[in-house]
């Protein structure tokens, strides 16, 4: 199994970076956080899994009764959540643009759909044969760290939602280092969230369904990960599973490589401040929306998938108040 790296909190509080290496797992002496370890390997020019082997050998840690006794965090986090930036692409599997083009097919009849040129231009530029820059992708931004929720959190649908549904997803993790230079830390296992009822109304509010918070499984898988990825979906409703459903991913599952998505965002020099971290969701062709499934509050995600040990379970909760009354600005 590959190596991860988990954020854990015990029950007083402190905080330690979990390394796991095939089935076994140990504390990280002297390290709060994966970024902070980040730092250090960027900083002596060294590789992730250099720089925690370089920590030692602290105690060991049983990652299933650790997760179970709800002591993991988000694999990565900022002390700051401003400087946490949560974005994402779409229509970047084979087989995404199905569900995406059946929502926004009857609007626009018999023509192709907006959506289906765009995956179609992917198909054919996304994966460039001499490893260059190819065709641009859909682009997303989701929000900042406090939109991101770790193992077990609620996913919270604000109380306007029309739908929280889940997408289940790769997502890279990016750390800018201090000459600007984004360096990928890793992959987790992940629920980018979604409102689907709002995005079907009109593809043109893709990005209001997109403010949404997204979760992360525990784990971040270091190194270059996995070309083909398969894993299972559910949806858990009164300790019974409603829907359940194989998904795909990794770069033989998508129609763009993983270095294009990269350069996509990373272009920007806006994404480049020394400091910032970025999670990234790369997409998904598998939604219980697409069959038919209405989530209700109270329903639990489940995303697993190897080589990640462990899932990313979330229970899906609605915000209480009154959407009518959101619009409060004060003029001054």
């Amino acid at each position: 199994m590959a190596n991860r790296l988990l954020q854990h909190r015990a029950e007083d509080g402190t905080r330690s970076v979990v390394f796991a290496e095939g089935s076994a797992a140990h504390v990280l002496p002297g390290v709060g956080s994966v970024r902070e370890l980040a730092l250090r390997a960027i900083a002596g020019g060294i590789s992730f899994a250099e720089a925690a082997r370089a920590c030692g050998t602290g105690a060991a840690v049983d990652l299933a009764a650790e997760f179970a006794a709800g002591r993991f965090l988000a694999p990565i986090d900022h002390e700051d959540p401003a400087h946490l930036m949560l974005s994402g692409t779409g229509l970047t599997h084979l087989g995404s643009a199905e569900g995406r083009d059946r929502m926004h097919r009857e609007a626009a009849a018999a023509q192709q759909t907006d959506s289906m040129r765009m995956f179609l231009e992917g198909l054919a530029g996304g994966k460039p044969a001499d490893g260059g820059v190819g065709q641009q992708p859909e682009w997303f931004y989701k929000g900042d760290g406090n939109q991101l929720v770790g193992p077990d959190e609620a996913l919270e649908m604000p109380c306007f939602a029309q739908d929280g549904g889940e997408e289940p997803e790769l997502a890279g993790v990016y750390l800018i280092g201090p000459d600007g230079t984004p360096f990928r830390l890793g992959f987790a296992l992940a629920n980018e969230f979604s409102d689907h009822v709002t995005e079907r109304h009109n593809y043109l509010w893709l990005a209001h369904s997109k403010l949404r918070r997204a979760a992360l499984g525990p784990e971040l898988l270091i190194g270059d990960a996995p070309a083909d990825i398969r894993g299972t979906s559910r949806i858990v409703r009164g300790g019974e599973v409603i829907w359940e459903k194989p998904f795909l991913t990794g770069e033989a599952n998508m129609s763009h490589s993983l270095a294009n998505l990269e350069h996509h965002h990373f272009k920007y020099g806006l994404f480049r401040r020394p400091g910032q971290v970025h999670v990234h969701f790369f997409g998904t062709a598998t939604l219980s929306y697409s069959d038919g499934v209405r989530t209700e509050p109270g329903d639990v995600f489940e995303i697993a998938a190897a080589p990640f040990a462990l899932p990313c379970r979330n229970p899906l909760t609605r915000a209480a108040g009154d959407a009518a009354a959101v619009q409060g600005v004060t003029v001054l």
